[in-house]
């Protein structure tokens, strides 16, 4: 709306390149509304004169490089950890394997799969899953 400011953190929240926060900053102008930048000092950019656009279009330039080196490192980290063979993270497991393996016993025995995933604390389908990824481990073996 008319006289209302958007604020942003930084402008790599604003938008994944440059010319697509160009574009939005464009699109607030013609609303009428102003942009603040928190990280550049918290002031209104004003992209309707020159050294205001030119200063939003250099620092989303940045924001857009800044954001594409960081992808690369987490893409780099991430090849290097697979090819050592190591784990990504994630959440850790609290239901073990041999739990799966004593629950698929008690579902080939007659338990509803769904009961022995809910004593478990899991759904049924992550208890298919489970059980799916052990049976083809173990058939690796």
């Amino acid at each position: 709306m008319e006289g209302d400011s958007l604020v942003v953190t930084t402008l790599d929240r604003l938008g994944r390149s440059t010319q697509n926060m160009l574009a939005f900053a464009d699109e607030l102008r013609g609303r009428g509304a102003g942009l603040r930048v928190l990280n550049l000092g918290g002031g209104d950019v004003d992209t309707a004169t020159p050294m205001g656009s030119m200063f939003f279009t250099i620092m989303a330039a940045l924001a857009q490089m800044e954001h594409e080196i960081k992808r690369e490192r987490v893409t780099d980290s991430i090849e290097k950890r697979r090819e050592a063979g190591l784990g990504l993270g994630g959440r850790p497991r609290r239901v073990t394997d041999s739990q799966i393996r004593t629950a698929v016993r008690l579902v080939q025995g007659g338990e509803p799969a769904a009961q022995v995933a809910r004593d478990l604390g899991m759904s049924r389908a992550t208890f298919y899953r489970r059980s799916r990824a052990l049976a083809s481990q173990q058939a690796a073996i």
